[in-house]
């Protein structure tokens, strides 16, 4: 495998693919185009989860460390930043995180991933998370946004043993609303894709939209609101049926999203959909989802402790 091959997904769509044109600013692979961001979490003689292998390509990086929560002070909170403050055209971001021998974190972004205009060209990101036995993992990062004329491809590759836990969200937003930009980005593709440890396929899934060729706001699809976020809890089966009950209790009666659940197929997790159209209410009910799944499947509290 050469170097551009490892940085980007085997599996560009077509409707991706149609705007690799030549690239008029720096060409795909060069420096400062790539960001590459691989680690492995595991806990130490004390119980605490640390970094026990890192590296990393600008522009993707990881602040050290920290444990803020003192329901579990041996979770590691980790923050992925980037000084390039978006993604260009041309751009291939990879991240590799391995969990393993109990190990539990949370990892959020710096910032929402800002996904820049284009007129040559797309971006993509890959990200792949392995969760061992018996560890616990939240990734929830910003919100993405993008741009007038941008084209973007994601592809999540989630494996989950079946006794761990991992909660996955991502929001995505109309674009520069304050610039008076609203859906006007050429593609979104968004792709995840999930195994358990056997590469039995827990579930797959493609969201595709094209705000220039589709009625967004026809029933089924959007219709009044702007903001999608999803939420993936992917536990223990014995889990299941008990923590969407709790998580329908509470979302039932919100009065500033509209949001639904399903069980995953051979009850390995539940999804849960979300339409809002602000970004902290979408946040503040994928926090109060947090909040439940902890309780449920740690003992422990959430302090909603993000960002400085």
């Amino acid at each position: 495998m050469n170097k551009l091959e490892y940085y980007t997904p085997d599996d560009i769509p077509r409707e991706i693919r149609a705007y690799e044109t030549n690239v008029k600013q720096l060409g795909v692979g060069k420096s400062g185009k790539v960001g590459i961001l691989d680690l492995e979490l595991q806990t130490d003689n004390a119980g605490k989860t640390v970094i026990t292998k890192q590296f990393s390509q600008v522009p993707l990086q990881i602040q050290r460390a920290l444990y803020p929560e003192r329901s579990l002070p041996g979770m590691a909170y980790l923050y992925v930043i980037s000084p390039s403050g978006g993604i260009l055209q041309g751009d291939r971001y990879r991240t590799d995180i391995l969990l393993k021998n109990k190990a539990a974190a949370h990892m959020t972004t710096q910032g929402a991933t800002r996904i820049y205009s284009m007129n040559s060209n797309s971006a993509s990101q890959m990200l792949n998370i392995t969760v061992d036995k018996n560890c616990y993992f939240e990734y929830i990062p910003d919100q993405i946004i993008p741009y007038k004329n941008s084209r973007y491809y994601q592809k999540v590759n989630l494996d989950v043993h079946d006794n761990s836990t991992l909660i996955y969200s991502e929001i995505l937003t109309p674009g520069r609303v304050a610039m008076g930009e609203s859906f006007e980005y050429d593609i979104c593709f968004l792709r995840t894709h999930s195994k358990n440890q056997d590469k039995k396929i827990r579930f797959l899934e493609n969201t595709k939209i094209k705000p220039k060729k589709q009625r967004l706001k026809d029933f089924g699809i959007l219709g009044d609101y702007k903001i999608t976020g999803t939420v993936y809890v992917l536990t223990r089966k014995e889990n299941v049926i008990e923590l969407e009950n709790a998580i329908n209790e509470n979302i039932k009666n919100t009065k500033k999203v509209s949001a639904g659940t399903s069980i995953l197929p051979d009850e390995s997790g539940i999804i849960i959909r979300i339409l809002g159209n602000k970004t902290d209410s979408i946040f503040d009910m994928i926090f109060k989802i947090l909040e439940i799944s902890r309780k449920k499947i740690l003992g422990a509290s959430f302090s909603k402790i993000r960002k400085n």
